[in-house]
This record gives C-alpha cells, structure tokens and sequence, in this order.
C-alpha cells in the first residue's frame, strides 16, 4: 500500500527490486557539533579540510541537506531508525546523569538501520559516540550493532585527566576576582566564564568500553576511533559491512594535541584555535580511514556518506554556521542544515554539487533499496539517488521539526518557524529560503504570503498530530 511520506506519494522503501549484485559496504563519518560553514569544501579559507576537500571531489556536496532535529541525541534516532524520531516520542536531548536514566533512550522496538543490516548478513560496527541511552537495555549491541567501542554519554575528554599533551578550553560558571573571562591556569589550560555555567562532568560514569567492558584508552580519542574504525575495515574487507564512526569532534570539550595547535599559531585567539586544530585531526582521521578503504580495494564497493549530527553552536565552540541563521538547539537553518557528502561509486557521479532538498531520513531508504527487505515500519525518508539525479523531485518536499517550545516547517522554498511557542498563529515566523537562505526577512505579516502562511501551519499541524508524546 502507498503511503504519503513527508508531502510526496511513495511506495514503502521494502517495495523496490533489491541489487541481485553482493551488497555495497555502508561507511557513515559523522561529525558531532560542526558547523555548516567549517569545511574548504563549503567555502572557508580560514580552515584546513584537505581530506575531506579531497573527498568532496569524489562525492556529491549536497547543499540542503537537513537533520531531524537541532542537537545530538534525537538526530541520531531520526537517521539510524529512518523516522521522524518524534513518531516513538524522542523529541529531547538527555545529558548528564539523564543518559543513565533506565527509560531514558532508543526504545528497543524501534529497528535501527544496523539491525536491518545485521538480519540482512552484514557485519555491523559502531565506533565512538552513541547518545540513545546509557542503560543496559538501550546498548548498541542491542540495537544491532555486533562491535562497540566508545562511549554512551553525550560527549566525553578527549584524554585521560591530567590531560596530558593536550591544551583544554574548559566553561566555568565564575573566576577568580579581576578576570574579565577568561583565566589561564597554565599555558595548556584555560578556563572561561563566557557561557555562564561549568562544563558538563562529560566522564562521570562514562567510560570509555570495547562491548560492554571499560577499558582505560590513552590515545587522543579521534586518533583512537581511527585506529578502531581502519581495524574494522581490514578485518571484515572479504564480507559486507556497516560501520557507523561518530566522531565526538568537534563537541565539547575544547581540546586539541599540542602539536596539532602549532599548525594554528598564527590563530590570536586560543579559543578558534583549539577548534581548529580538533577539526584538523579529525579531518585527517577521515582521511585515513578512506586510505584503508583505498588499500584493502574496498572504495568502488563502499557507499561513504560524511554530515554533522546538528548546526554549530557557535559561542560555546566557535563553529560558524554562515550564512545560516543562529546554530545548534534552533529550528533556524543553523541548527538544522549540515553539511553533507555522499560518495557511491556507480551510482552517482562524483565532484558535482546538488541543491535537492536532502534528509538524514534518507539514508535507510536508500539501504532498504539495496537490500530489497521489508523495514520493520514504514520510514519517512525517500532515496537519495532518486533525489540528486532529479532534484526538482524534493522542489515541494515537506519535511517537520519540534522540540519542545520550538518547531518548524519546510515545503519547498518556504519555511515556517516557531523559536518559542507554537501555539497560536502569531507565535510563527515564514521565510522564503530561495531569496532569504539567511532567514533575516519575516513575511509571516505581508498580506500577499498569509494565505501560504496558514497553508503551511495547516500542514505542520496536521503531522503534528501524528507524534506520540515525549517519551522522557
């Protein structure tokens, strides 16, 4: 039976013929927090991506690609589950002790793209961050995943305290008497109060685990997720595989190699330059983990898809989102709109850029396509080949936010977004991203755009209806 997914009339994703060839292996880069502006390849000078520039040569740039929501943890629901996370109530972002809550996390009914891999014979691995719960019940190994190292919170250090080799940025709610700021404890530490508040206690009750068991990593843990996720690839290199690396670069806390940050000194401010120099290492992790694809033969037959889970947040960390509007917690286009590339050699040619509107949704889908086995439920995405080949298809895609007070809408070239309440009519905002990709002009009160403003509130509405309450 057809269903109506997202405005656009599609089949169920289980319905299309599955490639009689073996199955292409499935590689997701994920950046944590990066900002849509922080790549060469999307524009700025100031940064240095050589890998992932390079990558992009190979790859499709999609400039309107979307998340499911505006910070980690439901993000990552919406793309591992191809769903509309707020369909099973993931609408929040649990932190701290929340992350060991025993109802807090990805419902284990709900099928994740790994266990559709798993059950379809593919060998599935998760290599850093997981952030959909830290009690026994909601573990990656029981959400599909047949390896696990990294960790359950929603970031953690990047080094074992003291912190050794490393220059660490660290929040502080106050600072001695006469500091206007900022406070250097040393020349490898700084504390600043320009948030307001303390750093989250990203270790406690965080270890580092391979599986299920803790285990003491003193390698710089970008460096650490490179060794394990180029280990996984050599190993599994004669079968079909998963591997999902969630980086947590460049999230918090701020905390670069020394000898990485001798690449910046020309940076005044210390606080770009940690930023600088943790997106360097992790560009370089890139870089080496799609060498080891090279080396073992395995590049024509890897699907490779590298995005951000989220916009930046730029006070806490620097990362820019220009010319996007605001960053990561808002339903303006810098929370929401990543950057996004995807390599398929085969099926899609490569160095080229699209502007067809693009989901992280889209990502089961398109393996369901492979595949060709029916998902668990109906998913909200639709195939990204599909998309990039004919980028008129999403011109009037329909795709929906909330959390909490803040939600939003985009059809096509218009937007609707409520930033604190979504209530009443007046509480909503419209832009017209073809003309204002910025979001700076508000035509919610132009009396030519009221008609398509009550369209579209009609519309949110409607979906709206179709979410279940928070589940935490």
């Amino acid at each position: 039976m057809a269903c109506l997914l997202f405005g656009i009339l599609v089949a169920p994703a289980a319905a299309k013929a599955p490639d009689l060839q073996q199955p292409p292996n499935v590689l997701l880069l994920v950046a944590d927090d990066l900002g849509y502006a922080e790549l060469g390849s999307q524009g700025n000078a100031t940064v240095k991506t050589p890998k992932i520039d390079a990558f992009c040569k190979s790859a499709v740039r999609c400039t309107q690609a979307y998340v499911t929501a505006p910070n980690c943890s439901p993000s990552r629901a919406g793309f591992l589950t191809g769903r509309i996370p707020l369909r099973f109530g993931y609408e929040f972002n649990p932190i701290g002790a929340r992350n060991e809550d025993p109802q807090t996390g990805l419902p284990s009914k709900q099928q994740t793209m790994a266990e559709y891999l798993h059950d379809a014979g593919y060998t599935t691995g998760l290599i850093g961050k997981w952030h959909l719960g830290g009690a026994a019940d909601f573990h990656p190994q029981r959400h599909g995943f047949d390896e696990f190292f990294g960790f359950l919170h929603e970031g953690h250090y990047f080094v074992p305290n003291p912190w050794n080799q490393t220059t660490t940025w660290i929040r502080r709610k106050g600072l001695p008497a006469g500091q206007n700021n900022r406070y250097e404890v040393s020349p490898r530490l700084i504390y600043s109060s320009h948030m307001g508040h303390d750093e989250p206690a990203y270790d406690a009750n965080n270890p580092i685990l391979r599986a299920g068991q803790p285990v003491i990593e003193d390698a710089y843990f970008t460096d650490a997720i490179t060794r394990e996720a180029t280990s996984f690839i050599e190993r599994y290199h004669a079968s079909p595989w998963f591997l999902y690396v969630a980086y947590n670069a460049v999230h918090s806390p701020l905390q670069a190699k020394n000898e990485t940050l001798e690449l910046f000194k020309d940076e005044d401010d210390i606080h770009r330059r940690i930023f600088l120099a943790m997106l360097y290492d992790l560009d370089r992790s890139v870089g080496q983990i799609l060498d080891t694809l090279e080396a073992t033969g395995q590049s024509d037959h890897t699907l490779v898809v590298f995005f951000s889970d989220n916009g930046g947040p730029t006070k806490e960390t620097t990362a820019s989102n220009l010319p996007l509007r605001d960053g990561k917690g808002s339903m303006y286009e810098g929370g929401i709109r990543i950057p996004f590339l995807i390599r398929w050699p085969g099926k899609l040619e490569g160095g080229i850029v699209s502007d067809a509107i693009i989901s992280t949704l889209d990502l089961f889908p398109t393996i369901t396509g492979i595949i060709g086995n029916r998902p668990q439920y109906e998913l909200d995405g639709l195939e990204i080949t599909e998309l990039i080949h004919s980028p008129e298809s999403s011109s009037n895609r329909i795709l929906y936010w909330r959390q909490g007070k803040r939600a939003a809408l985009r059809e096509g070239r218009w937007k609707i977004v409520a930033p604190n309440g979504h209530d009443s009519p007046e509480k909503w905002q419209l832009f017209d991203l073809q003309e204002d990709p910025s979001e700076k002009i508000d035509l919610s009160q132009n009396p030519q755009q009221i008609p398509q403003m009550k369209v579209l509130l009609r519309k949110w509405n409607g979906l709206n209806q179709e979410m279940a309450a928070p589940l935490f």
